[in-house]
């Protein structure tokens, strides 16, 4: 059991990465979740449950002992260093609010790993993923095809998260906008330019559905008329997955892959991709000039005559 004291820290942790950080709901719910599990296995590994004292007292071998344990759980290096720098965020807050510092924390190494390179979709692919999803079948309303069209065109057109996407009222793309003004992570708006081909396909959906989608409501709706949600949406990729025997590594986020990727293919300007796609560091963008690279290799590899020797 959390002592009161530090689960009342814990709390007003929480509402300061909400409120004052900015940080998305789900960001601060894996924080929260990665702190509760240090807090565990720091119990086990006392002896008894921390209060701020003991935790400001915790050694390097303390930190390390609990990194190990993630290890052998299976954790990857990727997700050992996000629950590193959850338990530093708390450390910060309570640095902050004058409960004390940790020395320990500071020489701690966070674990490395691989940088995760975005697998796009090939144009060809792309196309034909739009296409397919635009298809009726004999199982499916006509209406629910064209806006599963329209949600992953505007996806590949846009550069959108999923949840960004999803978020999206009837309001917003009233009118033939030219731009959308989108709400990120961290509640950072950016403006994204609209495609005509994005904004046909979305008036097409709409006056196909069944269901009113006004202003104050959400534009993609279910076969029941209620908000859709991100896991119907990857249902719905699962299934065009297996129709076009496409790999795993397809999923409607990987549009927004493809997205980046093509616009810097055609020669686009890695700041302004940065700012399409809302990233708060280059470096995050710069991950898409990583796949590029990869992409001109294999072209290279399978087209030059000296290649193969």
């Amino acid at each position: 059991m959390i002592p009161v004291s530090l689960e009342r820290v814990i709390g007003d942790w929480q509402r300061c990465l909400l409120a004052e950080r900015r940080m998305a709901a789900n960001t601060a719910t894996a924080y929260k979740r990665d702190v509760g599990s240090f807090l565990a296995f720091m119990t086990e590994h006392l002896g008894h449950p921390p209060d701020l004292t003991a935790l400001m007292s915790l050694s390097i071998r303390d930190f390390r002992a609990w990194l190990t344990g993630l290890s052998r759980r299976g954790l990857s290096a990727r997700s050992r260093a996000r629950a590193l720098s959850a338990v530093r965020g708390l450390y910060r807050y309570m640095d902050k609010i004058g409960l004390g510092q940790n020395p320990a924390l500071a020489v701690l190494q966070t674990p490395k790993s691989d940088r995760l390179v975005p697998h796009p979709l090939s144009p060809v692919d792309a196309k034909e993923t739009i296409a397919a999803a635009g298809r009726l079948t004999s199982q499916r309303l006509a209406w629910l095809s064209l806006r599963d069209q329209a949600l992953f065109i505007l996806l590949y057109g846009t550069g959108l998260r999923i949840s960004e996407a999803l978020a999206l009222t009837g309001g917003d793309l009233s009118g033939q906008p030219e731009t959308l003004t989108i709400t990120g992570k961290g509640r950072k708006q950016r403006l994204v330019p609209l495609l005509p081909c994005v904004l046909v396909a979305v008036e097409t959906y709409r006056t196909a559905c069944p269901y009113p989608i006004n202003s104050d409501n959400a534009l993609f709706l279910g076969v029941r008329g209620r908000p859709l949600n991100a896991g119907m949406a990857q249902r719905i990729m699962r299934r065009l997955r297996f129709e076009l025997d496409l790999p795993d590594s397809v999923t409607p986020h990987a549009l927004r892959h493809s997205f980046a990727t093509h616009l810097l293919s055609r020669g686009g300007d890695l700041r302004m991709i940065q700012e399409l796609l809302g990233h708060s560091s280059l470096s995050t963008t710069q991950r898409y000039t990583e796949v590029d690279d990869t992409q001109l290799k294999l072209v290279y590899q399978a087209a030059h005559p000296r290649a193969k020797e």
